[in-house]
């Protein structure tokens, strides 16, 4: 089914959930899931432009897989997570990264207008615990990595998440990105591929020439 047919309440994020993407970071690996919002107006779907803004001197790719909620829970043990998901999909949780750096916190960085590309689809029927994610700039290969190296694996980030808020359908988590993240540029194509999900892929502009 279209990954937006449903608007999420909220976008959960994860970050530093691959040792190597924290590693190239220059951070440490956290001790519990690292836990950050994007806004649902930051969504974009597939084929609709990523936008760099001005305010930004270095926005950066970062591919995901994103869990989507399937039913309204709060307080999940780790061995009933998988009860309320509703399937997977894919998102590139854009970056600004100077501005990540500069305010301390990520809200602004991760927040702008187009900032969240999801797609193109939500599959139901798909073990989540191996799968290859690759990112590709322009048909070239950037990240490659495997959901088996996320630190904290998808049962402990949903039972972790409906400690402190409650989980709607719809909702989305995003799970981490693996190392490779690098900067977009203007006319750039970027691409988030898992097989069994799809090809998630986005053209990049300027602000000015929006």
């Amino acid at each position: 089914m279209p990954v937006l047919s449903v608007r999420p309440s909220k976008i959960l994020c994860i970050g530093r959930n691959y040792a190597d993407h924290a590693a190239e970071l220059g951070h440490d690996v956290p001790k519990e899931p690292l836990v950050f919002f994007k806004p649902p107006s930051a969504l974009i779907e597939p084929g609709e432009a990523i936008v760099l803004p001005g305010l930004s001197e270095r926005v950066d790719y970062e591919g995901e897989l994103v869990v989507v909620i399937g039913e309204r829970c709060r307080n999940v043990a780790e061995a009933d997570a998988m009860k309320v998901v509703g399937g997977y999909t894919l998102m590139n949780d854009v970056t600004a990264r100077d501005l990540q750096t500069k305010d301390g916190q990520w809200a602004r960085a991760k927040g702008f207008d187009t900032f969240a590309p999801v797609g193109p689809v939500v599959v139901t029927d798909l073990d989540p615990s191996d799968l290859e994610i690759m990112t590709l700039v322009n048909g070239q290969v950037v990240q490659r990595g495997r959901t088996s190296q996320l630190i904290f694996p998808i049962p402990r980030l949903i039972a972790h998440l409906s400690r402190f808020c409650t989980l709607e359908p719809g909702d989305l988590i995003s799970t981490g990105t693996p190392s490779g993240v690098g900067p977009l540029r203007d006319g750039d194509t970027v691409e988030v591929r898992i097989p069994g999900i799809g090809s998630l892929i986005n053209p990049v502009v300027n602000e000015r020439l929006v």
